[in-house]
């Protein structure tokens, strides 16, 4: 116990520290999956992630708390903090989610994992007036190697936002799915196709693709990271996370 406390206090003093994770998403991926963390068992991610897009750019950096609290049920909370062109670091919006897997694939039998995952998004941004609410689906499917994950929701966005103050905030739809494959032990590529609708009127629609990888390092410690490109604009997304599990 004495050690994974030890193991706890350091993963939060990275993230103090500036060590980098993108977010609405089983890492490294915006697409997240179905699978819980296992009972009693914590994963925490040191991530930093950001945008580029001409010229701008805004980044966040904090520590993704994911829990097993029971037999497939996982508890998650993000802290995160956040920078941009021209701006102060500061806080972000926290994140709180439960995830409840409710279907099991099995050989010669139903071919999927499922899971329910709604992810509440507090105000706690400078400017940020209005909660959002996130409630996806997320379903899975493994053959050897390979895993082909996805799903999506909808959001809904209560008020209006520091990102675009004029413009009324709206729900939309979001959706994602990833293709991995397990080369070796402890090393896994990835590619991952991901899109949401307008969070605001006047904004675009925004779809891309990533490319990520997951890389065992040593004991408890992961090398996470992934780096896109939007397919009907010009933004390019990055995240990378040191991921313990404990």
């Amino acid at each position: 116990m004495r050690n994974r406390a030890l193991l706890i206090r350091l993963g939060l003093g990275l993230v103090l520290l500036g060590v980098p994770r993108a977010a609405l998403a089983g890492p490294p991926y915006v697409t997240d999956d179905p699978e819980p963390t296992d009972k009693g068992h914590w994963e925490i991610y040191n991530f930093a992630q950001g945008t580029l897009e001409n010229h701008t750019t805004a980044t966040q950096m904090g520590v993704d708390i994911n829990y097993g609290g029971a037999k497939n049920l996982q508890l998650t909370a993000t802290l995160p903090l956040q920078a941009g062109t021209g701006e102060p670091l500061s806080t972000s919006n926290v994140e709180l989610a439960g995830k409840v897997k409710f279907l099991h694939q099995h050989a010669g039998g139903f071919p999927l994992d499922v899971a329910f995952f709604p992810r509440f998004f507090l105000p706690t941004a400078p400017g940020e007036s209005g909660a959002q609410l996130l409630l996806p689906v997320w379903a899975e499917h493994d053959w050897g190697a390979w895993n082909l994950f996805g799903g999506g929701g909808y959001t809904l966005n209560f008020g209006h936002g520091a990102a675009s103050p004029a413009a009324g905030s709206r729900n939309f739809w979001q959706q994602g799915v990833a293709l991995t494959r397990t080369l070796r032990p402890g090393f896994v590529l990835g590619l991952e196709y991901h899109g949401q609708g307008a969070a605001f009127r006047g904004d675009r629609a925004l779809h891309g693709l990533n490319l990520g990888t997951q890389i065992h390092l040593h004991g408890p410690f992961s090398l996470l990271g992934s780096f896109g490109q939007g397919l009907n604009h010009s933004q390019t997304i990055f995240y990378t996370a040191l991921k313990l599990d404990l």
